[in-house]
């Protein structure tokens, strides 16, 4: 199977095609990627992958042109390009609309000539909003609170119109919070871990009640695989983690690898609109396809502080920007 992988330089993306490269992830022959390298993309995510072993296109999902040409070549497109920041969609939401949806709507018109070629739209469980008690299945409404989430939802909908319109090859998986190594520094795990390497405190939202659920990178990859390799057109797939805390809980986990205590945290205004609490039902991709997450929450956190101990030449000019 040829792929192409959009947003393939960014921290879910670059993680799916080293899997792919290494053989853990198998039944893909070639691998183009796809990504306009902004600040959040970096080609040293793939910098360790032998260049005959891939296709690098430096480039952007809204450019109609380019999208076409590279899907013509291509089996199955996985879409993970996105703006992903909460917090950068608050300050301003345009280019999340640009990205989320625009590329979104590109990639699908130039998939919708080719019904053979099958669509991983790589969403977000935020597009649910918040819920109280219990979980959401794939039947749940979406109900975005956040211009992040809104555009991500806004996809979800355009991916399911075009299923429904053109007869589109495509699946929707939704994951819960992502964390691992080559994660951004601005996301709460890797932005607090870099913190206390610098012996800075880390900011914790109003009173850290907030509740999510966390994903390792590598089984989030393994859900989506799955998907693409058997998952039924016209499907949403939601991909957990089955590991809930609050961000107290969390801020707490992550200073007692540091041996560090409450001290260590500046409490700061919470963020408008905050979701509450997410929490994701995987029964369906589990029955369905065999899924399962792999990696403890402890023994991920573990080598996730371990990685950036040891790779602070990639995240330090990240920290600088």
């Amino acid at each position: 199977m040829k792929i192409l992988v959009t947003g393939g330089a960014g921290f879910i993306g670059s993680n799916y095609v080293r899997k792919v490269i290494s053989g853990e992830l198998r039944g893909i022959s070639e691998v183009t990627v796809l990504d306009k390298l902004t600040y959040s993309g970096s080609l040293k995510n793939l910098e360790m992958l032998p260049n005959e072993s891939f296709r690098f296109v430096k480039g952007d999902i809204c450019d109609g042109e380019l999208v076409s040409n590279l899907v013509s070549g291509c089996d199955a497109v996985l879409n993970f390009a996105a703006e992903s920041h909460v917090d950068r969609s608050i300050l301003g939401a345009e280019e999340f609309i640009r990205t989320n949806i625009v590329g979104t709507h590109t990639i699908l018109n130039a998939c919708k000539s080719r019904k053979e070629t099958k669509l991983v739209q790589v969403s977000t469980d935020e597009v649910y909003g918040s819920i109280k008690v219990g979980s959401w299945d794939e039947n749940s409404p979406p109900l975005p609170n956040s211009p992040y989430s809104a555009s991500k939802a806004s996809a979800d909908l355009l991916v399911r119109s075009y299923i429904r319109t053109f007869g589109l090859n495509a699946c929707v998986t939704r994951c819960s919070n992502n964390y691992g190594p080559f994660q951004f520094p601005e996301k709460v795990i890797p932005l607090f871990i870099t913190n206390l390497l610098d012996n800075r405190n880390v900011p914790l939202y109003g009173k850290g009640e907030n509740i999510r659920d966390w994903l390792h990178v590598d089984d989030h990859c393994r859900g989506i695989h799955l998907v693409l390799m058997s998952g039924k057109a016209g499907e949403i797939y939601n991909i957990g983690g089955g590991t809930e805390m609050s961000n107290k809980e969390l801020t707490n986990f992550i200073l007692s690898k540091f041996g560090k205590g409450p001290e260590s945290i500046n409490i700061v205004k919470d963020r408008p609109g905050h979701d509450f609490r997410y929490s994701l039902n995987h029964d369906k991709i589990s029955q369905e396809l065999g899924y399962s997450p792999k990696v403890d929450f402890e023994t991920g956190l573990t080598e996730t502080v371990n990685w950036y101990r040891e790779n602070e030449a990639w995240w330090r000019p990240l920290k600088q920007n």
